[in-house]
């Protein structure tokens, strides 16, 4: 079966880990830290923005397969990748400008869980159904 749009959204994703991957070369580069993250918080915030992506954009990804295949509406996995593309952004920006709380963190933390919480509750519906 051919997964249109969550090869769209994997492929948007995709582009942004390579970025999200490039900003933590070029602070290695400039920082001249070749393993870890040394004193730099700049690369250390840059490390985590990554580990995060890392650890909720592939189940999100699955999650969005999994409804895909099984014929959920067009609107409502389309609602589900950008939610999760934006929220994403939302993390990196909000991360990057500061390692604190901000609007765009929590618009990103926020974003990725409804992601997740409605994905998961519309599989658990469509497996009971």
């Amino acid at each position: 079966m051919i997964l249109p749009i969550t090869s769209l959204f994997a492929g948007l994703l995709t582009l942004l880990l390579l970025v999200l991957s490039i900003r933590i070369i070029r602070l290695r580069w400039r920082d001249k830290v070749g393993i870890g993250t040394g004193e730099s918080l700049d690369l250390k915030v840059a490390v985590r923005i990554h580990g995060n992506f890392t650890e909720y954009v592939p189940l999100a990804l699955i999650l969005l397969a999994l409804l895909e295949w099984q014929g959920l509406s067009a609107l409502w996995l389309y609602g589900l990748g950008g939610l999760l593309f934006v929220a994403r952004v939302n993390h990196a920006i909000g991360l990057t400008k500061t390692a604190g709380v901000s609007i765009y963190r929590t618009i990103g933390v926020l974003g990725t869980f409804l992601m997740l919480l409605i994905a998961a509750i519309h599989l658990i519906i469509l497996a009971l159904a």
